[in-house]
């Protein structure tokens, strides 16, 4: 199988393994997403990013079999493996499209969600004003982004600094400055959309590994292998034994390791046409 390039290679060489390690990640940061929105029977949503369908799935089941799910993804392999998991769901659709315009009718759905997907992209500002516009009058849009990092997990991301590149660093660093460092430069990204009624939620959602071992196969299985894929081959191992020794000593006495990162919840709506 071909992968093509770019960050939606690396989704794609990640989509057998994504959310599927035995670490509830993605999972709960969806559930919160979707809780969020509240979709109620009969409404046609839209799921950007939509991964493995962490969110699709909860989504396509609150709307029902009276409404409409589309979960768009760049990566060909998520989209293949996401259609055979949601094929129970008549209501599903899942097809290769570009978060950063969708080719969509615009004023088609009723709720846009996309999870763990703005900070990704190149222009987050014009992405989210893409996304205002498939709206309907009315319509609701949630996204989720990363807030405040556990120190430890701080420790071990900062061991792959030295062999990322400008694009990986500021990636990884959108968190600390920019529109992701505050609710409300996030806030004022839907608010630049055009969305009105701009609120936040937030909370700290924790990843927990059995062992060092299990942390190591987790950074491998998302996004982050962008960063392993960095570091040179001749380098790897030695990298591996310092994240494996750095979890060790900041792991309990069973070796089980929590590591919590704030998640936040922004959401807001289209406005509703005048009468």
């Amino acid at each position: 199988m071909t992968h093509p390039e770019g960050p939606a290679g690396v989704f794609d060489r990640v989509a057998d393994t994504y959310d599927a390690v035995g670490v509830p990640w993605f999972g709960p940061i969806a559930a919160g997403l979707v809780a969020e929105l509240d979709v109620r029977p009969g409404e046609r949503v839209l799921d950007i990013g939509c991964g493995r369908g962490a969110a699709l799935r909860p989504l396509a089941l609150a709307t029902g079999p009276a409404g409409r799910a589309v979960g768009i993804d760049l990566a060909p392999r998520m989209v293949e493996l996401t259609a055979r998991d949601l094929s129970d769901l008549p209501q599903v659709t899942v097809a290769v499209d570009d978060a950063r315009a969708p080719r969509l009718p615009a004023s088609s759905f009723d709720v846009v969600s996309a999870s763990l997907v703005l900070f990704f992209l190149p222009d987050p500002a014009a992405a989210l004003r893409a996304w205002a516009g498939l709206l309907v009058p009315g319509g609701r849009l949630g996204i989720s982004t990363f807030g405040a990092q556990d120190e430890r997990w701080r420790r071990l991301d900062e061991l792959f600094v030295p062999y990322l590149p400008q694009a990986l660093l500021d990636a990884r660093t959108s968190g600390r400055s920019g529109p992701f460092a505050s609710d409300a430069g996030v806030a004022a990204l839907l608010e630049g959309a055009g969305l009105e009624g701009v609120r936040t939620v937030g909370r700290t959602v924790e990843a927990v590994f059995r062992d060092p071992d299990q942390l190591v196969e987790f950074f491998w299985s998302h996004g982050q292998r962008a960063m392993w894929e960095a570091v040179p081959p001749e380098e790897r191992d030695n990298l591996r034994d310092r994240i494996v020794d750095l979890a060790r000593s900041i792991a309990d006495a069973s070796g089980r390791l929590a590591l919590g990162q704030e998640v936040r919840w922004t959401l807001g709506a289209r406005p509703a046409a005048r009468s």
